[in-house]
């Protein structure tokens, strides 16, 4: 069993690389936009996005009240 201080030694790099792709997902979307003039209203496109968004807040609590994972696989069952 690791210890907290090993627990982020060792997920470090990898969070932060994947921190890093979602902040250029949604980079990517918003420059499309810019470019296009809006999103066209695609319902489902805003859905997903709003799901992406709503999962970036539940990983954010510092004090869930259950398990982050159970959480965002439960919201992503609604896509």
């Amino acid at each position: 069993m690791l210890e907290p201080a090993q627990v982020v030694d060792t997920y470090f790099l990898e969070s932060r690389h994947q921190l890093l792709e979602i902040a250029a997902y949604l980079d990517r979307y918003d420059a499309a936009v810019a470019r296009n003039g809006n999103s066209n209203g695609l319902a489902a496109d805003e859905k997903k996005l709003a799901v992406i968004r709503r999962a970036l807040e539940i990983v954010a609590e510092q004090k869930p009240a259950r398990e982050r994972t159970v959480a965002l696989l439960e919201l992503f069952a609604t896509v």
